[in-house]
């Protein structure tokens, strides 16, 4: 009986680790284009709405959901804080910060960090050009997301649930 209770618990658990990895892959997609759409509202921000940086990142950051709101009012609070540091700065602390509460990959994040190094520091259109530089790259990484998740999403939910089996098999 102890064993058979255990075996279930061990093939639960395996499932619902297969069916959280494949969650990850699910939800990379989604945040990219969230993303995307916090960077197009920045960029009408920015472009035609003439607003201020602190003040753009915190509009876009209430327009956004979470964990990208995140992002842009981490940033925002920082700008406005009395340590007087650069965009750059604020927005790469702000990346280091939230990052890790999204499924997004390094790629994502490279070119975050290359925005946050142009912003701040140019006239209004070589910025509006920069946005949509990252809005470009993102779109290929969304892509790329999207490729991974058909390939990836069901493997894992397979794989989870086989593996908690293997480990019955041999625990029999």
């Amino acid at each position: 009986m102890i064993k058979l209770i255990g075996a279930v618990l061990i093939l639960v658990a395996g499932t619902l680790i297969g069916f959280q990895q494949a969650a990850k892959f699910a939800e990379r997609p989604r945040q990219l284009r969230q993303l995307a759409h916090a960077l197009q509202r920045l960029e009408t921000e920015i472009g035609y709405g003439h607003t201020p940086l602190p003040e753009a990142l915190e509009r876009t950051a209430e327009a956004s959901a979470e964990p990208i709101a995140a992002l842009f009012r981490n940033a925002s609070e920082q700008l406005n804080g009395e340590e007087g540091l650069s965009f750059q700065e604020c927005w790469e602390r702000s990346i280091q910060k939230c990052w890790i509460e999204t499924s997004m990959k390094a790629s994502e994040k490279a070119v975050m960090l290359r925005l946050g190094s142009t912003l701040g520091i140019s006239d209004k259109e070589d910025q509006m050009k920069h946005l949509r530089l990252a809005l470009l790259q993102l779109k290929s990484e969304e892509d790329a997301a999207r490729d991974d998740q058909g390939r990836y999403e069901k493997m894992w939910k397979s794989l989870g649930a086989l593996l908690a089996v293997l480990i019955i098999i041999l625990m029999v």
